[in-house]
């Protein structure tokens, strides 16, 4: 070994550091993918149902590779769309954002916000998200978004508002019962209470489907929805992790939300219905979401993705 080797080791390390940061920041972070899964969740002998779920778009004027992106994902022809929060994150984003969903809107959806959708992003110390509880205690000053035009919108176009609420929406045949929370990650979940008015599942007409929709996926909300006996659960918020180690995943998740599950589709409490032990399991879909914050612009081993579930009929009992 000659003297020079620890040099060039440092050289090498310093390259292949840069190298991985040139990926992250120019190329990975607008990669963006269509992750399709199949799940078997709906009543014996009923025909599929296509669900695109979309979360965590960070949306800013400008990302015209993004906006034309989520346009095209309207080529799907889903049933149905749900938009888990986190749509924006900048004061001028409006106008490209409703550019970016207006195909999507013409659509029967639903939707809950994240704590972005509420305030605008801010310049944060990363390695805060390795501590138990991520979250900012302290007073700071934040800008509000504009969220009640936000909300306004979507609701003007159709899609149904599930925050702290019940609902229900007729689809392709099929009527979903709905339940939703608003964003957990700012402690603004209510869960709302089962067998009420507005809880379809007690109405004269049957329910194919119950489905939770959370921004946050912090294990009390998953655990709420799970006692509401939902078949299926979308959230978003945990990027994936954003930034995950290849052969081994995420590293946080920015809740409690273990990072095994920090995207795709999983089971809650337990494995997924379909593996062993997972016969009291939720389907639970979450989605690593099409953006980042702007002070924090890359992915590595973790591309930016959106969502098609198609549902199909559970496997008949032998």
């Amino acid at each position: 070994m000659t003297a020079s080797t620890p040099a060039r080791t440092l050289g090498a390390l310093a390259l292949a550091g840069a190298s991985a940061l040139a990926w992250a920041t120019l190329v990975e972070v607008r990669w963006y993918a269509l992750r399709e899964v199949t799940v078997p969740v709906l009543p014996a002998g009923q025909e599929p149902l296509r669900i695109l779920h979309l979360a965590d778009l960070h949306l800013t004027p400008g990302q015209r590779r993004k906006i034309d992106w989520v346009r095209d994902l309207a080529s799907l022809d889903a049933d149905l769309v749900v938009d888990t929060g986190d749509n924006w994150a900048h004061l001028d984003a409006m106008p490209a954002l409703l550019e970016a969903l207006e195909p999507h809107l013409a659509k029967p959806g639903a939707f809950v916000m994240g704590s972005n959708d509420y305030v605008a992003p801010m310049a944060k110390n990363p390695a805060r998200y390795l501590l138990p509880d991520a979250r900012d205690r302290r007073p700071v000053e934040t800008t509000h978004m504009p969220w009640r035009e936000l909300a306004a919108r979507f609701t003007g176009a159709g899609w149904t508002d599930l925050t702290n609420q019940r609902a229900a929406i007729d689809v392709a045949g099929r009527r979903i019962s709905l339940v939703g929370v608003d964003d957990a990650h700012l402690d603004l979940d209510r869960f709302p209470a089962a067998g009420g008015p507005d809880d379809a599942r007690t109405g004269d007409a049957p329910v194919d489907l119950h489905v939770g929709v959370t921004h946050a996926p912090y294990r009390r909300v998953l655990d709420a929805m799970h006692d509401d006996d939902a078949d299926l659960i979308l959230a978003g918020h945990t990027h994936g992790g954003q930034l995950a180690l290849p052969f081994y995943g995420a590293l946080v998740t920015n809740c409690d939300l273990d990072t095994e599950r920090a995207k795709g589709l999983h089971g809650w409490p337990g494995p997924r219905p379909d593996a062993p032990g997972g016969a009291g399991s939720s389907w639970l879909n979450v989605s690593a979401g099409l953006g980042t914050s702007p002070y924090a612009p890359v992915r590595f081993a973790c591309r930016p993705e959106a969502t098609l579930l198609t549902l199909v009929a559970r496997p008949s009992a032998p």
